[in-house]
């Protein structure tokens, strides 16, 4: 079925699942699998399998034809991302181009670079990275001190940024950067689309504790950026850099949701090849319970949110709300099933050994998860502030 076809079809509940399900079945090789304890693929292989799964629609849903993307609506987003998060796919190599870039070119681009950029960020031929946060600026955003100096050639970047995922492999940051006085906070601020083979730019890998070298630090030393590389007017930074965040918080990343549910039903399906272990898990029956119970609640929270959008209405604030309750009932869960997979025997089958090595490493992934995309102190300030309306204590 083409793009135009879909496009055309009215809505009929279920049948975009049908159509994700159908392809992921059919294309998740063993080595992709995160529930398999093989040979992990390459990231050429990830990078392949994430373009192919554009082909397949089941990614730029929402995008607009003419910039890449298939057309159509949050519904069928909505449909695409249960399946995704079902299935034991691995964690997107472009999520940041995908899911932060992408929104946030459509909304403060010109027309030239929607057309240039988007569609390449859907095919996986330039992969993003996110140059927000600083040693002395991380949840405290505004205080970043990354300059950009207007001069006859473009602008010259000086500073450093950290914690910046994927950047020994993105071909393009998403920097925020200040053009103003340090004292102005929230003015002066202003977003750049930089590639990240420009001169001056000196990428430095973070080993993690899961052994992993995602995170990077970033220094940008005299980087001229073109002018023509700017994303939305001056002084709009900041506002298109809260308009990101609110993006994260909210409707990207859908899938988590059921992600959680299939590493419930991973970790009880592997107690139960073996007596032993299933007795194990009967004395965690509270937690499972509870792990159940947030999984459910996060499911309103995401379906809610989609209804309100497809009746018109602004998510804002209310982003924080799923991304704080997801990070600290998955924090919890991760620490239990991590405990549990400790217990098991050493001569346990297959079964157990796949649960032992994935829930390992969601465990130490884990404790980053009230950290990043806004910590859990700032998203209770948020939802004090901004929901609640509460008043700073005197």
């Amino acid at each position: 079925m083409t793009t135009q076809e879909r496009i055309e079809r009215s809505y009929e509940p279920g049948a975009y699942a049908a159509q994700a399900r159908g392809w992921i079945e059919t294309n998740l090789t063993d080595a992709l699998r995160t529930d398999r304890a093989t040979q992990e693929a390459s990231l050429a292989e990830k990078i392949a399998f994430e373009a192919a799964q554009h082909e397949a629609g089941l990614v730029g849903i929402t995008w607009p034809v003419e910039y890449g993307g298939h057309g159509l609506g949050l519904r069928e987003h909505l449909e695409a991302n249960r399946e995704i998060g079902l299935s034991p796919m691995p964690n997107a190599v472009n999520s940041i181009g995908k899911e932060l870039a992408g929104p946030i070119i459509m909304t403060v681009g010109r027309d030239d670079q929607k057309r240039d950029l988007l569609p390449k960020i859907l095919k996986m031929e330039n992969i993003w990275c996110q140059g927000f946060s600083e040693p002395g600026a991380g949840s405290d955003l505004v205080a970043l001190r990354t300059r950009a100096e207007k001069t006859a050639d473009g602008w010259k970047v000086n500073g450093q940024k950290i914690w910046t995922s994927g950047a020994s492999k993105s071909q393009y940051c998403l920097l925020l950067a200040r053009t103003g006085s340090a004292d102005d906070r929230h003015k002066g601020l202003m977003l750049f689309a930089v590639p990240m083979e420009s001169p001056g730019i000196d990428v430095r890998e973070i080993v993690s504790i899961d052994g992993a070298r995602s995170f990077c630090e970033v220094f940008f030393n005299n980087v001229m950026v073109a002018e023509e590389n700017m994303l939305g007017a001056p002084d709009e930074g900041w506002a298109a850099a809260s308009r990101v965040l609110s993006i994260e918080r909210a409707t990207n990343r859908m899938y988590r949701s059921w992600r959680f549910e299939s590493e419930i039903d991973h970790l009880v399906a592997a107690c139960r090849s073996d007596n032993r272990t299933y007795q194990i898990l009967k004395g965690y029956s509270a937690e499972i319970a509870q792990a159940r119970i947030a999984v459910e609640n996060l499911k309103g929270h995401v379906e809610t949110m989609v209804a309100d959008l497809l009746n018109g209405q602004q998510i804002g604030p209310r982003g924080s709300l799923p991304k704080l309750y997801w990070s600290e009932a998955h924090q919890r869960w991760a620490q239990m099933a991590y405990e549990v997979t400790t217990r098991f025997p050493l001569d346990g089958g297959q079964a157990l050994t796949d649960a032992r090595a994935r829930f390992e490493t969601i465990y130490l992934a884990s404790r980053a998860e009230t950290i990043y995309a806004g910590t859990t102190e700032i998203q209770l300030d948020i939802i004090s502030k901004r929901i609640l309306n509460l008043k700073k204590a005197a």
